[in-house]
């Protein structure tokens, strides 16, 4: 299949220290720092782009798992909210938290929880992230 890049750069000590992180493909590029990782500073951290990942893989593979269903979906929007806690001491993604709505024609409610559920599964992020809590919470615009 594909193999995809980024590169993160890192100066200076933990705490007064600074760094980048950036897409290889150069569609993004942010700075990042202990206050923005670990506090409420300015700038980006990983948490924030797993949880883009999580929330753009998902996305793609609910709308493509509807509409192998037979019910292609007008949207689907989902924000993921990465939780990064200490678990014996260290800091650790605990927890990451989908929530998604969609706006699928002639779909029932059931169907389409249980079509999030299988793409929740399924996707290649919430594979990779197999130790963390995934939860999801699905609702059906309209329903």
């Amino acid at each position: 299949m594909s193999v995809r890049e980024a590169q993160a750069r890192w100066e200076g000590d933990l705490r007064g220290g600074n760094g980048t992180m950036r897409l290889g493909s150069g569609a993004y590029e942010g700075k990042y720092t202990f206050k923005s990782r670990f506090e409420e500073g300015p700038g980006t951290n990983p948490e924030e782009l797993i949880g883009a990942a999580h929330a753009g893989c998902f996305s793609m593979a609910f709308s493509n798992m509807l509409s192998e269903a037979g019910h292609v979906p007008k949207r689907v929007s989902t924000t993921a909210r990465v939780h990064l806690e200490r678990v014996d001491g260290k800091p650790t993604i605990s927890r990451i938290e989908l929530d998604t709505e969609g706006d699928v024609p002639g779909i029932s409610n059931d169907k389409f929880q249980e079509i999030a559920e299988q793409a929740k599964a399924g996707c290649p992020v919430s594979r990779a992230l197999a130790s963390v809590d995934i939860t999801l919470t699905a609702r059906l615009r309209g329903a």
